[in-house]
């Protein structure tokens, strides 16, 4: 026997009359979101009837749908579904009660939010953001229970409602919004389908615009990965992001305990256009988009990002506070980074050959990373690969110092410019020796990381001094005319600190390889204090002087020093002091650019030089 409902009239039960100008001035900017809180609030609805038809076998049909319909000629908005439904009781109860302590304290506490969205979440007003576009709502509804009389409740926009006898003949509710006046926009079927496609894509139930199902009901997210091929990854990132290429690899999160997070997460081809500083994950609540931005759940490090990111435990409505301050973001954040730590070192161990071109693009952020978390550093550190002059052109640092140790024990030696370098690389080539490439702008901050993580082994870049493999120790054959190797050396000396450079050393020995007759060494030390002194700013504005002390590498191994000892012997110093100008110069060249000054000397000199041949 169904209860008559009588016409009723009555105020909402709030503390501030001021409630519907408060939401329509304080969410104005994302009045878009009405459509969103309303359909989830449809599915939610479904939700718990299929619930009860579960728990209580009422044998309901299976067939849910939120149909969203629109009516032109009447301005109005209709968002129906066919779920639980709800008594005058219930609308009542859900609709009529809204809690505030007053509306000083409520504009008080608020009035500095940035994210003006997450008001609807504190305060349960999804239903009601609604009047951010209306001018009046309207709600019909018919609950489920058996003899069940149907409701009709309205409200134009203040306190003021009314409660009636409705007759809607099918289970569950409808949603009639309408629409101010400046707000006819959203009678555009384009722009509703967007705003549906933008917010519930993915929704386990089928959403209906006219008619017509626009989203997504099994995003890959929710099934098993043994359920799912590499062609459906690479299909499902083509409808997160149109447009793009490939992704690199991809991560399919399908965590319940300690909490329930589902997603799946890529590593992108980055690209000149591609914003490395700014979120691109898009975060869902049960499968009702949240946000695309949404830094709080990603490590600092792995912004590059992309994907999704379901986790019901968060609020629908979250904001940015909230996930700079809950310990479940941390979790999340924890999980992401032992993710794709796992991820690196299965690609890195599975086929060399295809990490290296990944590798390109993801080692900065994996080095990034390795010295912000010792956690991701301990995971990845084995397996991260550096290009390297040796057999095969990358290795790991690992295989380097098995490799190496004989010669040169617990010291790397590496390039961070293979064109200024090159003098010093083929140095090395031509003896066998091996060199790392460390040529990315982080790799000198990372170079110290890993000295200061492994006390035992020491970088040293190759133009920063020359390693014993390097200098010859049968020096005999370079005696001449009774000469000891010690006269001899001194003398070379002698002549080349004719050079009158402020700061310069000279250095004489006899390298393997006489085809360089002078190379200049700076201390690796000297020079990282000095670049981290310029990085800190503490230069005093003035431009870097690497060269402020410095040592030339005389070679006594290269004929054209025999030349310029002969030339000092037979009397003609103002060659020999040419050629040892040309000597320096083409040393620095190998580093940096001459000055002005010093490059018209260059020239000129060079000139008589060839004057003389």
């Amino acid at each position: 026997m169904s209860e008559e409902l009588k016409r009723e009239e009555g105020n909402i039960s709030i503390h501030t009359e001021n409630i519907f100008p408060i939401i329509k001035k304080w969410l104005y900017s994302e009045k878009e979101i009405f459509l969103r809180e309303l359909v989830s609030n449809a599915v939610d609805a479904i939700h718990k009837l299929q619930n009860i038809n579960l728990m209580e076998g009422l044998k309901l049909s299976d067939e849910y749908f939120v149909d969203v319909r629109i009516d032109k000629d009447s301005g109005c908005i209709s968002v129906c579904d066919n779920g639980i439904g709800m008594t005058a009781d219930e609308i009542r109860k859900y609709i009529n009660q809204v809690a505030f302590s007053s509306a000083e304290d409520f504009i008080e506490k608020f009035k500095h939010l940035d994210d003006k969205n997450q008001i609807i979440g504190h305060f349960g007003l999804g239903f009601y953001s609604s009047f951010m576009v209306a001018d009046k709502v309207e709600i019909k509804s018919l609950s489920y229970q058996e003899g069940a009389v149907a409701a009709h409740w309205e409200c134009a926009g203040s306190t003021s409602y009314s409660l009636w006898e409705g007759d809607k003949q099918e289970r569950g509710s409808e949603i009639v919004i309408h629409l101010s006046d400046d707000e006819k926009e959203f009678l555009e079927v384009d722009q509703l389908r967007t705003l549906l496609k933008k917010y519930c894509n993915f929704l386990p139930v089928s959403i209906r615009l006219e008619g017509e199902e626009v989203n997504d009901r099994n995003p890959i997210w929710t099934r098993s990965a043994s359920e799912v091929t590499d062609d459906e990854y690479k299909e499902f990132y083509q409808k997160l992001y149109p447009m793009s290429g490939e992704p690199l690899f991809w991560i399919h999160l399908n965590i319940d305990y300690p909490f329930n997070l589902k997603g799946i997460i890529y590593f992108p081809r980055l690209t000149n256009e591609f914003d490395v500083t700014r979120s691109h994950i898009k975060l869902f609540c049960n499968q009702v988009f949240v946000s695309d931005n949404c830094p709080e759940l990603i490590p600092e490090f792995l912004t590059p990002l992309q994907g999704c990111l379901d986790a019901p435990e968060l609020p629908l409505n979250v904001s940015r506070s909230y996930l700079q301050n809950d310990p479940q973001v941390r979790k999340i954040r924890e999980v992401i980074s032992s993710r794709v730590a796992a991820k690196v070192v299965e690609l890195a161990k599975k086929d060399r050959d295809e990490f290296v071109p990944i590798w390109e693009d993801i080692h900065t952020f994996v080095k990034y990373g390795m010295m912000r978390e010792d956690k991701f550093y301990d995971k990845v550190k084995d397996q991260v690969i550096y290009r390297t002059t040796g057999e095969g052109g990358y290795t790991t640092l690992p295989d380097y110092l098995e490799r190496t140790k004989e010669r040169h024990e617990g010291k790397i030696y590496y390039a961070n410019d293979e064109g200024i370098q090159v003098t010093y690389l083929k140095l090395f080539e031509a003896q066998g020796l091996e060199a790392l490439i460390l040529d990315a702008v982080i790799d000198n901050h990372f170079i110290q990381f890993l000295e200061s993580k492994n006390t035992e082994i020491k970088f040293e870049r190759v133009d920063s001094d020359i390693t014993e493999n390097l200098i010859e120790e049968d020096k005999s054959q370079k005696i001449v005319s009774g000469e000891d190797q010690k006269s001899r050396e001194d003398r070379i000396e002698e002549i080349f600190k004719g050079l009158d450079i402020k700061g310069l050393t000279i250095r004489v020995e006899t390298l393997k390889d006489g085809s360089v007759p002078g190379m200049i060494l700076l201390n690796e030390q000297s020079r990282r204090f000095k670049e981290m002194t310029r990085m800190m700013g503490h230069g005093g504005g003035e431009e870097l002087d690497l060269f402020s002390d410095h040592t030339l590498l005389v070679n006594t191994a290269s004929d054209a020093v025999d030349k310029i000892v002969q030339l000092s012997e037979d009397g003609d110093t103002e060659t020999a002091n040419l050629l040892v100008e040309q000597v320096y110069d083409l040393a620095m060249l190998s580093h940096q650019a001459l000055s002005k000054d010093r490059m018209a000397g260059f020239l000129e000199r060079s000139s008589r030089l060839l004057g003389r041949v």
